[in-house]
């Protein structure tokens, strides 16, 4: 069930053009008690949970009675939502900290996602459910130590066939999988020893032979709970592969769910850089009067709202796109390339705007600095949107 704000829904200053009026007054109450949540319980101790790379555990109960696990699922929504609504419960995520907009996205988007578009009707009975009360935590393996950006083709983990059983026989290792230190079930995505095609696997994750270790040493998302996965002939049911997920054409097709809203986050995280140096400078006298009044700084705030304005444009009209069914690869990319690229300058302005304190946790900026590093490489670097929209543009596919 969805918990009531106690205040009206204000749109953020740094929604500078008022594109959550595009919202619907149900939407809108939602965003409301989410934020009340977020400013009140998450804020005042994320900068320490930070600094000593813990993750909140208490969190995941209360963003479930917030329904945020259950939005973009037709078997779990409580209500009718846009793509452009849950773009921005993203951007409120990020905008207090992008660490727990991540297990959000991990859970909810990569996890939840590939049941709801690899799994059986019964799959995603039996799951989604689950995971939207946030009984069951989910996380996501694809990424390996040595497969990050070719994943479609260089995936090193194998799964072979058990004639005598039916099940499946996990081996290999998968690296920095989000959640996964204390992950209920994490879905792993293999080739298959059969047919050499990639195939998704519900894992329990107290199966012998599964392991996670705990990265350690991020300058990063330091409240994301990383892990190193190792698999050694971990056993799983035929019933636990995703029944529809067959190639890594499915496993693009979650991908292509959550690229968007990583974009979204990026936006909230520029926000929240942005929010900090706005009331820092106002606040921060030098040579008689605020730092604010001085057209240096003026300047930075500008181009840093300019970067927020033109990013929530874009990932607007994506979201957009995907509730019309328009949405295609190139589209989510070019907005997650976007609204990355313009994050890494808006964070650097806000820093500078704050001189020596924007290197400090107290202050804000520095962990929305440090953040958007994670935030820039993941779910497809840079690099790689921009071939995917290359590819587009000029019918040549640049990939090597």
């Amino acid at each position: 069930m969805t918990m009531v704000s106690t205040t009206a829904f204000e749109p953020l200053t740094s929604d500078f053009f008022g594109y959550s009026n595009l919202l619907t007054e149900r939407e809108k109450e939602s965003l409301a008690a989410l934020r009340e949540y977020l400013e009140s319980e998450v804020k005042p101790i994320v900068n320490d949970l930070w600094e000593k790379a813990e993750f909140p555990h208490q969190v995941v109960k209360r963003l479930a009675e917030l329904d945020l696990y259950r939005f973009a699922w037709e078997e779990t929504r409580t209500f009718a939502n846009s793509a452009v609504f849950r773009g921005f419960v993203a951007l409120e995520l990020a905008r207090i900290d992008a660490s727990i907009a991540t297990h959000v996205g991990v859970h909810n988007g990569l996890a939840m996602g590939s049941i709801s578009v690899a799994g059986s009707a019964e799959q995603r009975a039996e799951w989604l459910p689950q995971m939207a009360s946030g009984d069951v935590v989910g996380a996501f393996g694809l990424t390996e130590p040595d497969s990050g950006s070719d994943s479609a083709q260089g995936l090193r983990t194998v799964a072979t066939r058990d004639e005598a059983t039916g099940d499946w026989i996990l081996n290999g290792s998968k690296r920095w999988i989000g959640n996964a230190t204390f992950s209920d079930i994490t879905i792993i995505w293999a080739m298959s020893a059969d047919d050499g095609q990639v195939k998704g696997f519900i894992v329990k994750t107290d199966t012998p032979g599964y392991t996670a270790t705990k990265i350690e040493g991020k300058q990063s998302l330091r409240i994301v709970q990383n892990a190193d996965i190792t698999l050694e002939n971990v056993r799983v049911p035929e019933a636990m592969r995703l029944q529809n997920g067959n190639s890594f054409r499915d496993t693009a097709a979650v991908l292509r769910l959550t690229r968007a809203e990583v974009a979204w986050a990026a936006v909230g995280n520029s926000i929240g850089a942005y929010e900090a140096a706005v009331r820092y400078t106002k606040q921060r006298v030098q040579f008689g009067k605020p730092i604010a009044s001085h057209q240096l700084i003026q300047d930075l705030l500008v181009k840093s709202l300019g970067n927020i304005t033109a990013s929530l444009a874009m990932v607007v009209r994506v979201s957009q796109m995907l509730d019309e069914g328009t949405q295609r690869d190139e589209h989510s990319a070019l907005a997650k390339a976007f609204a990355t690229a313009r994050m890494r300058e808006t964070v650097a302005w806000c820093r500078e705007a704050l001189g020596g304190n924007g290197i400090v946790l107290e202050y804000d900026v520095a962990r929305h600095f440090a953040d958007a590093e994670a935030l820039y490489s993941y779910e497809g670097t840079r690099e790689m949107n921009t071939l995917i929209v290359g590819r587009k543009i000029t019918g040549f596919a640049a990939f090597v």
